[in-house]
């Protein structure tokens, strides 16, 4: 089917055609031209026939297209919100608390871990907004979902550095990490001993992080969500 100009200068070709063997009706008309006339009308009347057919599926697929725009419309605000409120920090799968948690001494923390190996240090596992939000608002208080797990990565760096250390052998290292490593095994006990664990100092010296009441509030939250686990001296 021609698009719509190509149709409408086809009929005014035709309805010229017509008006013009109009015009000349009222002189003696050969049979033949008349029926050449009954036929371009007989052809009009198809033309107009295709025409009502094509415009009936253009309106149909012009409904079609409204609530196909609806739909990417209501996926595209459903993409924008997932947008505007991505969290900063992307939680990993939950491990058992048990096995995985490193621990902050003084106030002092410990999880059970397996042996410390070389090459890997457990990591603790980013709040999630569920767990976020369970926290009681007391607790709680101003500190948000994004200050919360700054804390949490904080940890995690303090811990892989501390532990870092720990593992390298004395001569691999320069006379301030001599001194930290041997502070960090005066730190041990029989508590703590096998296990991952960081205190104040160690954020004081691996993090620009500020250890005041803020902090120690946030050390509690991270408690009730079964993140740190406290260790008296």
């Amino acid at each position: 089917m021609a698009d719509l100009e190509e149709i409408c200068q086809h009929f005014q070709n035709k309805l010229s055609s017509l008006q013009c063997m109009l015009d000349l009706s009222a002189a003696d008309f050969p049979q033949q031209k008349i029926k050449k006339l009954g036929q371009e009308v007989l052809g009009l009347g198809r033309i107009l026939e295709e025409f009502e057919e094509c415009v009936d599926q253009q309106k149909e697929q012009l409904k079609q297209l409204k609530e196909l725009e609806k739909l990417f419309q209501n996926d595209l605000e459903s993409v924008q919100h997932m947008k505007d409120n991505f969290p900063t920090h992307i939680p990993k799968r939950k491990s058992p608390v048990k096995d995985n948690k490193p621990a902050d001494d003084q106030p002092a923390q410990a999880e059970k871990t397996k042996k410390i190996s070389r090459n890997l240090v457990k990591e603790l596992d980013y709040i999630t907004v569920q767990e976020y939000e369970s926290i009681p608002q007391y607790m709680k208080g101003r500190v948000s979902y994004e200050q919360l797990n700054a804390v949490v990565e904080g940890i995690n760096t303090a811990v892989a550095a501390k532990y870092r250390i720990l593992c390298q052998p004395l001569k691999a290292l320069n006379n301030h990490s001599r001194k930290l490593q041997q502070l960090f095994k005066d730190q041990e006990t029989k508590d703590t001993k096998g296990q991952f664990f960081v205190v104040e100092e160690d954020m004081r010296e691996f993090t620009q992080m500020k250890v005041d009441k803020r902090f120690q509030g946030i050390l509690n939250m991270l408690r009730h969500c079964q993140r740190l686990r406290e260790v008296k001296k």
